[in-house]
């Protein structure tokens, strides 16, 4: 098996060179990455979730630095931090049960025992305490006299007390690492059936001799579609062409060969267009904490002509698209600059562009966003893999889905 820091230094090259395309795949390739890691760290005896953490935090801080405009990757990290959390305070809240019922007995049991000796609250406190956090000092010292009591009063029996516990310790970490894995794989597996899990709700919304706007090349827009007509739907679809790279030609094509009836229009056309449409679906980059949506460039545009033509707004976007960062976060970088040749030909237009040479007669600059933000406010459905949200109702999502304590994976620098 290759080392892990090959895998994390290989997969930090992809992103750097933009090799990878879609969230969905980053997405899925940032949580088999991080299995890997899980996989392979070695355990302390003492603050396991800790030590499991720190080595996701490190490893989730390169891959965020290689492609901050990949949102998805923030986010698979995050989502994998809490999943540590959840399945750490799970066996705490287990050890913690086990406890209380060895402490909590009839009379009859207390009889039979005598002169055994019961667990404490203090002893069930202790247990009680984060796993996240190493013992205080004052812990150590309220521990320290019950322990050398103990070893008096069963001197004969310490070693195989002794070995006892670390072996608790070693089946306990053990059992974290494997649950951890196991949740680990189960987000794998519901990131690969987002799509499937979005379209079996297209029957819910699209229904007959309805006219559906969309933009741009999104594959969850169009097997959200495709489903749709499966179940016998019938029904119109509208696609502006998304330049300047026309990837709307390429989803109008796919629709024409499933059958559907399609109609490629302008970017521009959208606002002439709209009064005819009952509803726009379009794909997302990313959901933000507040409900706004980073989108392909355009989609702003078709937004405002929906709001303003009382038109429904429907994003679909898998769970693990969404963002717990809010737009104005610093961490956060919304948008990157493509290729200018996406625009124009350097050749025709060599005489007049600026190349960065610093001559002031070249007057010409071109820029070519990438992406759209589309307040919440514009917005009038999310469809996930788990159901239809409202973006009132995202807050809800991220509270479910990640830690307050993971928001800053990064670590800032100290002035």
């Amino acid at each position: 098996m290759p080392d892990v820091q090959v895998l994390v230094n290989d997969f930090v090259v992809k992103l750097r060179k933009r090799k990878i395309e879609g969230s969905k795949a980053t997405a899925k390739q940032t949580a088999e990455l991080l299995r890997s890691v899980i996989s392979s760290q070695r355990i302390p005896h003492t603050n396991q979730a800790g030590a499991l953490i720190d080595a996701v935090k490190a490893v989730g801080e390169k891959l965020i630095a290689a492609n901050p405009v990949e949102l998805a990757v923030g986010n698979i990290v995050r989502r994998v931090l809490h999943i540590i959390r959840e399945e750490d305070l799970s066996l705490a809240t287990a050890a913690i049960g086990g406890l209380n019922l060895s402490a909590g007995s009839d009379d009859e049991d207390d009889i039979d025992r005598g002169d055994q000796p019961v667990l404490s609250a203090a002893a069930v406190a202790a247990a009680a305490r984060s796993t996240l956090r190493p013992p205080s000092l004052q812990t150590l010292l309220e521990d320290a006299p019950h322990s050398a009591a103990l070893h008096r009063t069963s001197s004969s029996g310490g070693d195989s007390e002794g070995k006892s516990k670390s072996a608790d310790k070693n089946s306990r970490s053990r059992k974290l690492k494997h649950n951890v894995i196991e949740a680990v794989n189960e987000l794998i597996q519901d990131i690969t059936t987002c799509h499937e899990q979005i379209s079996e709700q297209a029957v819910e919304h699209i229904h007959h001799n309805e006219v559906i706007l969309t933009l741009g090349n999104s594959r969850t827009v169009m097997e959200f579609l495709l489903a749709a007509k499966e179940k016998k739907r019938s029904f119109r679809v509208f696609v502006a062409e998304g330049a300047p790279r026309y990837e709307g030609h390429v989803l109008a094509k796919e629709l024409v060969a499933r059958g559907l009836q399609t109609t490629v229009i302008t970017d521009s056309a959208v606002f002439a267009m709209i009064s005819r449409v009952n509803m726009v679906i379009v794909g997302a980059h990313a959901v933000m904490a507040n409900g706004g949506v980073v989108a392909p460039v355009g989609l702003n545009m078709v937004a405002l002509a929906a709001k303003r033509h009382a038109v429904p707004f429907v994003v679909l976007a898998g769970i693990h698209k969404l963002c717990p960062l809010y737009p104005h976060n610093p961490e956060v970088l919304l948008n990157e600059l493509k290729s200018p040749s996406d625009l124009l030909d350097f050749g025709e237009f060599s005489d007049c562009m600026d190349f960065g040479c610093g001559a002031s007669s070249h007057l010409l600059h071109v820029v070519n966003p990438a992406f759209d933000y589309v307040p919440p406010r514009l917005v009038s459905l999310f469809i996930t893999d788990t159901g239809g949200h409202n973006p009132s109702y995202i807050y809800r999502l991220i509270t479910d889905y990640y830690s307050a304590d993971d928001l800053e994976v990064q670590r800032r620098p100290v002035s």
